[in-house]
């Protein structure tokens, strides 16, 4: 194994313990962080696998043929993930997005869904439940997905040249399938669907105008998506960086937007609609979104934690270290400890690493250690 590795294997093993407070924190709906964020997002990761080796998320070099990625034993089982769901959900939570690595590769997955889908937010609604997918498995298994309670899937694409495709995602994948799969997933209802494309300076900047055209009309909504500073193996750079105020420009100049309201609080993308003839937006047309967590930080109103595939709980994308709900899953834990436990953490929660970033080195992570691999955790 390389010297490089060993450091994103202890950094997985490392944890806080989840706490079970003195004073209880009793679900109510209302639960709030530091900063008076509510908890209404949660994403969860169902495996650190991924046949992809994008260069921003696993690349090739470091997520080699000797990688250890976690033993099943390590991972939350469905009925693990599905109890400590009801749990959160019990605090606000009203979305899950379901995420990896690649989540598809997660055996009977359709399973954990049927399970999720039969929950209920506090107020008695179905959840909006989605999950986030490089499109490769999805053509073959799009219909059971929906079949199982799934509302929507994002597709993670970033480029429609055949070359830069294959090329980004560095295992030869041909852009076709996943173009197949989208088409899969639109048939089956999956939607409305989103399609998430990373743009890198230098690599596919050049592909902003082709994925817009083709989305634009189609029902799906294309996102375009800073280069972020995840991590600590994508060699990110900030000249690398293509800021979504330069995308916008690029479409403008061929296709006129205008500016939409944001469609939930604490939404992360910034919402802009195709213009009609007359200027006003053309729901026909569809829109597009921007997330710009490099250059315009939306800390504020950040109302998502994650949950690690294997039962760590991170506040913050850019996170350094999680907090260990597994434990006491498996020690015995009664609900209302494990929900008090998760009301504690969420109620110390400060992290606003985006805002902060300017002020920071290029190198710098969020507290010791180094941040947390965005495939551990997903984006």
């Amino acid at each position: 194994m390389s010297e490089r590795v060993i450091p994103l294997v202890d950094q997985r093993i490392r944890a806080l313990r989840a706490v079970v407070p003195t004073t209880p924190v009793v679900p109510n709906g209302l639960l709030s962080d530091g900063l008076g964020r509510p908890l209404r997002d949660l994403r969860i990761s169902v495996t650190d696998r991924c046949n992809f080796r994008c260069s921003y998320c696993m690349p090739k070099e470091i997520f080699d043929k000797d990688y250890q990625y976690l033993p099943h034993s390590a991972l939350l089982t469905f009925e693990e993930i599905t109890r400590l769901t009801r749990l959160f959900l019990a605090h606000g939570v009203h979305k899950i997005r379901l995420t990896g690595g690649e989540p598809l590769l997660r055996k009977n997955l359709e399973i954990l869904i049927a399970q999720l889908a039969a929950l209920r937010t506090v107020d008695g609604q179905p959840l909006d439940l989605t999950l986030t997918t490089n499109g490769s498995l999805l053509a073959r298994k799009a219909r059971a997905l929906k079949a199982a309670g799934l509302n929507r899937v994002t597709v993670s694409l970033d480029g429609l040249d055949d070359c830069v495709f294959r090329r980004m995602n560095d295992v030869d994948f041909p852009v076709a399938n996943v173009l197949e799969g989208i088409a899969a997933a639109q048939a089956a209802g999956l939607g409305p669907i989103k399609v998430n494309m990373v743009v890198k300076r230098g690599t596919n900047e050049h592909q902003i105008l082709p994925m817009a055209r083709h989305f634009r009309g189609s029902g799906i909504v294309l996102r375009f998506i800073e280069y972020m500073d995840v991590g600590a193996t994508n060699g990110w750079r900030m000249d690398e960086v293509v800021p979504s105020a330069e995308v916008l420009r690029t479409l403008q100049a061929e296709l006129p937007l205008v500016p939409l309201q944001a469609s939930a609080p604490g939404e992360t993308a910034e919402r802009w609609g195709y213009a009609g003839p007359d200027g006003r937006h053309d729901p026909s047309l569809g829109e597009v979104g921007f997330i710009s967590s490099v250059t315009q930080a939306f800390c504020g109103d950040c109302n998502r934690a994650r949950l690690s595939t294997e039962g760590k709980v991170y506040l913050c994308l850019f996170a350094s270290q999680g907090h260990d709900l597994r434990s006491l899953l498996r020690e015995g834990a009664h609900d209302a400890d494990i929900a008090s436990a998760i009301g504690n953490i969420w109620q110390q929660r400060s992290d606003r690493y985006s805002e902060l970033r300017a002020a920071l080195p290029a190198d710098a992570g969020i507290g010791p250690g180094r941040r947390i691999e965005m495939s551990y955790i997903g984006g």
